[in-house]
């Protein structure tokens, strides 16, 4: 195996080989850790990324800040320097790093110079398993999550959030379906052996896959097999099921955005059918398509909104399609019955197969430059490891331009025959509202007082 990841290495030099940013040398070690090795066009650079398979998903509600604060305490120091001594190590070799938790895993991200490339995981590994976490490191991470989520949980934040007040559209949505969460996780009531237990559990070599693209260090085959090709298994553990939708949510809903302005924003969330094949690049075709839709409707032909959107999300196990804008609160009317028109002439006619053609197009010649660089050719594997089998990652190109425009129309009826979730963010009051609401006010004291000074006469 590794004469033949060697010789992978050297032939990375040649263009050939390396423009095919989808065929990549991947293995699995003994311990079950899967190591993706890509040569990358810049050279004197390595971009590491080491994917953990645990993210918030695997949580209750009470405990999803868990993996958050155990990626932050990883960070916490592997000798007497501590954290800040972690830090100047990294810096000394000339790289940086960061780490990222989401909804599905915890991600070490790491750019460094090709020199030090072992030298850099060296520093990766002893922070894997040497990391001192005691009472002090631990309440200093949960001061630091705490900051990063908005601050301390206050009552009034909690009681906001259970009047709709506290949340985006799209979350609030998914916090009525029963998708997410009503109320922001908190970490005061974790603990060390809490902690612990969850890094025993899933910091494992067999729910670990480690990413390298750059400029490879022609021994780094070896290196890996003897370094984290030491790491100690454990039992997988099981991942907890995604939520689906399992409550009811009315069609239209105004949310409460502030206390006085003129500016709105309209959200029309439909939940995604689930499609056999191509799901989301026909998805993706579509979600340009309506794109291009929102912006003849909305800004050149209507001019209520300057930049209208089209978004994917995913909440729980549900994928959510949602069409977006920006508006003046004046021209909500307008904007509804503009995507009303729009969602009818869709559901009858189609999509129009010139403009599916041309956007199909320019989405396809988009994959042939969308991905530059070493460091974005790494989150890209990071991305689409799913799609890895066989020493290749599914090109979508080829994915897309199987998407046929019967396909696409069939997805599309089936997103929009209900009429899906409309979500209005506005102020309590607009401007003139205001100016009028404080002139009966002062109307009605003048009134009051032209009354009792009357009496005293």
């Amino acid at each position: 195996m590794r004469c033949l990841l060697l010789a992978v290495l050297l032939l990375g030099s040649l263009p050939s080989v390396a423009l095919d940013r989808f065929q990549v040398e991947g293995y699995v070690l003994p311990n079950g850790m899967q190591l993706l090795l890509k040569p990358g066009s810049e050279r004197g650079h390595v971009a590491i990324r080491l994917v953990v398979g645990v993210g918030l998903d695997d949580f209750n509600c009470a405990d999803k800040e868990l993996p958050h604060l155990l990626e932050h305490l990883l960070f916490s120091g592997v000798d007497d320097g501590g954290e800040g001594g972690l830090e100047e190590r990294m810096q000394a070799l000339g790289g940086e790093w960061n780490a990222f938790t989401s909804n599905a895993d915890t991600t070490f991200v790491i750019e460094a110079p090709a020199r030090n490339q072992r030298k850099v995981l060296d520093l990766l590994i002893a922070l894997l398993t040497r990391t001192r976490i005691d009472d002090n490191a631990l309440q200093a991470a949960k001061r630091v999550v705490e900051r990063e989520d908005g601050g301390h949980y206050t009552h009034l934040q909690r009681w906001l959030d259970h009047q709709d007040l506290g949340h985006k559209a799209g979350n609030q949505l998914a916090v009525e379906l029963g998708l997410r969460c009503a109320e922001r996780a908190e970490v005061g009531h974790l603990t060390l052996a809490r902690i612990e237990q969850a890094r025993k559990a899933w910091y494992a070599p067999n729910n670990m896959t480690l990413i390298v693209v750059g400029d490879l260090d022609r021994l780094l085959p070896a290196y890996l097999e003897r370094t984290f090709g030491e790491l100690e298994p454990v039992e997988p553990s099981a991942h907890a099921a995604l939520p689906q939708i399992r409550y009811s949510a009315v069609t239209k809903r105004n949310l409460m955005r502030g206390l006085v302005g003129n500016s709105a924003k309209l959200h029309w969330l439909f939940p995604e059918p689930v499609l056999e094949q191509q799901h989301d690049e026909t998805f993706d075709l579509l979600k340009d398509y309506l794109d291009w839709a929102l912006y003849r409707q909305l800004r050149l032909a209507r001019s209520l909104s300057y930049g209208p959107w089209v978004e994917r999300e995913v909440f729980g196990g549900v994928g959510f399609f949602s069409l977006n804008a920006d508006l003046a609160r004046d021209d909500l009317p307008q904007a509804e019955q503009a995507l009303e028109q729009m969602r009818t002439t869709l559901l009858k006619d189609g999509l129009d197969p010139e403009s599916f053609v041309r956007i199909k197009r320019a989405a396809i010649a988009h994959q042939s430059w969308a991905v530059q660089g070493n460091s974005a050719l790494a989150d890209y594997y990071w991305g689409a490891l799913g799609d890895y089998d066989d020493g290749r990652f599914t090109n979508p190109a080829v994915r897309l331009q199987a998407v046929s425009l019967e396909q696409a129309n069939q997805a599309l009826r089936e997103l929009l025959k209900d009429p899906g979730y409309l979500r209005i963010e506005k102020p309590m009051l607009g401007d003139d509202e205001l100016v009028w609401g404080v002139a009966g006010l002062l109307g009605l004291l003048l009134v009051l007082v032209g009354w009792r000074l009357r009496r005293r006469a």
